[in-house]
């Protein structure tokens, strides 16, 4: 079995080093960056998760994560001193896909380090191919989406889709018209217990979804918005 691969940009030498004999310890192969821009040259297609500390000399983590994203949908967990809701949510506008404000007990790094990385070898195909001789798929409206991995077609043409994305959006598919809360949709994707700051996770996530699915963003017709209840998927839509 091939050893995951994690990339970690933190410019605190003493933090860098402590995260990496932690994740050594269990295994896993460990790609080290002092700052954003040797992170951005170190990343290649077999790094499985990136961690990313936001504030750092030069290009900020923020920076990093865009950079990152045009050309990898590997998961991005983001390390910073910011507590603040409105600086997770930026970290997670950039195409974060999870957020641990420092300081963090390795067992909570460790948590969600497995999560992300479970998440992305099941639903990113990054398993045997012979496993895809058991992959189906929805079709509703002008969406095919596979059932097994992170594979989506919007009218005919592969549409890319970060790892939450696609499982948010093949939980709503699965059920059309049926309604979800936020805390519905969180326990099920983040597979983590809901707590009231989670709404506003959720909602940067359907937000971005709507951004690559929809054909106006602003006056979605598949994704719904149910007020006071939550959201859900409309299949047949004028």
């Amino acid at each position: 079995m091939e050893k995951e691969v994690i990339l970690i940009v933190e410019d605190d030498a003493d933090i860098r080093e402590g995260i990496r004999i932690l994740l050594e310890s269990e295994g896993y192969l460990i790609t080290e960056a002092r700052d954003g821009r040797q992170g951005l040259e170190l990343l290649n297609q077999d790094t499985d998760l990136v961690i990313l500390d936001i504030m750092m000399p030069g290009i900020s983590g923020l920076r990093t994560c865009e950079e990152i994203r045009k050309t990898s949908n590997v998961p991005v967990l983001f390390l910073t001193a910011k507590t603040q809701e409105s600086d997770k949510m930026i970290g997670l506008m950039v195409g974060g896909d999870d957020y641990l404000p420092k300081p963090f007990s390795y067992a909570e790094l460790l948590g969600r380090v497995k999560a992300l990385l479970r998440r992305y070898k099941v639903y990113k195909g990054k398993c045997d191919e012979t496993d895809r001789e058991e992959e189906h798929y929805i079709t509703a409206a002008n969406i095919k989406i596979n059932e097994t991995f992170n594979e989506i077609y919007l009218s005919g043409k592969e549409t890319e889709l970060s790892d939450i994305e696609y499982r948010m959006l093949l939980l709503l598919m699965r059920y059309p018209r049926k309604i979800f809360s936020a805390q519905n949709i969180y326990e099920s994707v983040w597979k983590e217990p809901y707590f009231y700051t989670c709404n506003s996770t959720v909602m940067v996530h359907i937000r971005k979804l709507r951004v690559k699915i929809e054909e106006d963003p602003q006056n979605p017709k598949l994704i719904r918005t149910v007020w006071g209840k939550g959201y859900k998927f409309e299949a047949n839509h004028e």
